[in-house]
């Protein structure tokens, strides 16, 4: 469907006029999941109170873990596995998992942010610390001398579809009555994919990425200047391009680097073109509510020692530690704790706001790093949609053209025989929207309900009668984007030495020290951009030092 006709389709629906007017208040719902205004305390606060710093009023640790996302999680959970158990882990929000919590609506459980995690590769050895974690929580175990994962949480068949030419098809990639010439520019991005990956090692986590000059050079341009340069101009392939992006980093490939762009898919499942011979997709594992469902479970074993609502205002290395200070939101009184070193797992905007006297390279990754806004609704219908034929529904759902990246079902995974009640998961990104930070902030619950029920109902005209509540999750500095001068930064790093490894040695070298070791960095902002896999590697490296 050309875009002209999915606007056409939206405007000719009823679901704004009298008709449904009634339908529409009778739909509950509001901003959820994340505390905006705590967030901007930090950046609005001109000055902090200054907490007592006598000896019976500091609380002491030997680690202290600054940011309660999956980075330092899964820096808690090395430090665990070492027999280390003093430390604290200081989160902002209510709950633990950053961008991975799962939530609920009308008891129907359902992801906050992040949804699946791709089945690490058993040939990568940079993914053992993530495998045995899953052997860790029962999603793998070892049948008859062969590693297999628990059925339950690999996501079940029919996985993608995509709504394209007022009809529903499987797989995210348009098919259905496309050109020859269309075709044609699939099988040359295929080649493309195909010859990176055989003379690169491309890799999750990317800090172990090895590649060759003409691999490295791709982060110095955008995705659409590397198209334009080998001739792919087909507006299928770019919008399915454009859509992957988006989908990963945030942004379209205007504003990604080439490098990223061709790391979607040499990275993992290659790109293949239809009719091509395939092994099939790499397995997806997935849950009701998302990867809040492993986040949750690393969380547990922490206890006390998990402190929620903690806002760090102040990291400071002393002569003998570190000194941090934190803004208790339940109390509103300050505290002052003191460790023999710190994990900052923070984004690096944030990072290089507390951290007092930053290293060189945290306040130039701040300056430069742009961060992608996301919106996250979760649409709860109280009966299953009507279909308009072609593929059967599937756990993703995708509409050609729209603003969003499409839905996930939060009950796919369910086994029931009958179809029922579900919540809708619809993501949106908003990284290379004009003003999308202060749109998500700014707009209005109504004016994102209506918009995002106006695009459903393209593919689903009963969408609006169906619905009962709509609950808004917004993220404003979500993650990352690997645009071509961080991307750049982050080959930079790859050429040295890891990149959760490279603040703590330039930090050495600042300050002349020779052991210096009270501050590792861990966040997937060090990697250019935020998957699980990357922030999990970086902060249960940064918890491994001694």
């Amino acid at each position: 469907m050309k875009r002209r006709k999915f606007i056409a389709a939206v405007s000719a629906l009823p679901l704004l006029g009298c008709e449904k007017s009634h339908q529409i208040k009778d739909i509950q719902g509001g901003f959820t999941g994340v505390k905006v205004e705590r967030g901007h305390l930090l950046r609005d606060a001109k000055s902090w109170p200054t907490p007592s710093s006598t000896p019976s009023k500091t609380r002491k640790t030997k680690v202290i873990i600054a940011g309660g996302g999956v980075a330092g999680l899964a820096a808690a959970r090395a430090l665990r596995l070492q027999g280390i158990n003093d430390f604290v882990l200081l989160e902002l929000e209510d709950r633990a998992g950053g961008n991975s919590k799962g939530g609920a609506v009308n008891g129907i459980t359902c992801p906050l942010g992040a949804h699946y995690l791709p089945v690490p590769s058993e040939q990568a050895p940079q993914a053992d610390d993530l495998r045995n974690l899953l052997e860790e929580l029962g999603v793998r175990q070892r049948v008859s001398g062969r590693w297999q994962y628990d059925e339950r949480y690999l996501c079940h068949s029919p996985q993608e579809r995509l709504f394209f030419n007022g009809a529903w098809q499987d797989g995210l990639l348009p098919t259905q009555d496309v050109s020859a010439e269309t075709l044609v520019q699939y099988r040359q991005f295929a080649k493309l994919v195909e010859e990176a990956r055989k003379r690169s090692n491309w890799s999750i986590p990317a800090s172990n990425s090895a590649l060759a000059s003409v691999d490295v050079a791709l982060t110095a341009i955008t995705f659409i200047l590397y198209l334009e340069q080998n001739g792919l101009t087909d507006p299928h392939l770019r919008w399915y391009l454009d859509y992957c992006c988006r989908d990963d980093y945030g942004a379209g490939i205007a504003t990604v680097s080439a490098w990223a762009g061709m790391h979607y898919f040499a990275s993992r499942h290659g790109f293949h073109a239809p009719g091509a011979e395939t092994s099939g997709r790499d397995g997806v594992l997935t849950w009701p509510e998302g990867n809040g469902w492993i986040t949750q479970r690393m969380a547990l074993p922490l206890g006390e020692r998990l402190l929620t609502k903690r806002i760090v205002t102040r990291i400071e290395e002393t002569k003998h530690g570190v000194d941090v200070d934190v803004l208790n939101a339940s109390t509103q009184q300050t505290e002052r704790w003191q460790a023999e070193r710190c994990i900052v797992a923070l984004p690096v905007f944030v990072a290089a706001r507390v951290v007092k006297n930053p290293p060189a390279v945290l306040q130039a990754d701040a300056q430069q790093t742009r961060y992608a806004p996301w919106l996250v609704a979760n649409i709860h219908i109280n009966k299953p949609l009507l279909d308009q034929g072609g593929a059967a529904p599937s756990w993703d759902n995708v509409i050609y053209g729209a603003a969003g990246l499409g839905y996930v079902n939060a009950k796919h995974q369910s086994l029931q025989p009958v179809p029922a009640a579900t919540v809708l998961t619809y993501y949106r990104a908003l990284g290379d929207v004009k003003d999308g930070r202060k749109q998500l902030l700014e707009r209005s619950w109504g004016s994102w309900r209506d918009e995002i029920l106006a695009e459903l109902s393209a593919a689903h005209p009963d969408l609006t009668s169906k619905t009962t509540q709509i609950d808004f999750t917004r993220y404003g500095h979500a993650m990352a984007i690997p645009t071509p001068t961080l991307s750049l930064n982050l080959i930079d790093k790859i050429d040295t030495q890891p990149a959760y490894l490279l603040p703590k040695q330039l930090l050495k070298k600042e300050q002349n020290t020779a052991l210096n070791q009270r501050l590792q960095f861990a966040h997937s902002d060090w990697a250019g951009y935020s998957v699980f896999e990357e922030a999990f590697a970086m902060g249960h490296a940064a918890g491994s030092l001694k």
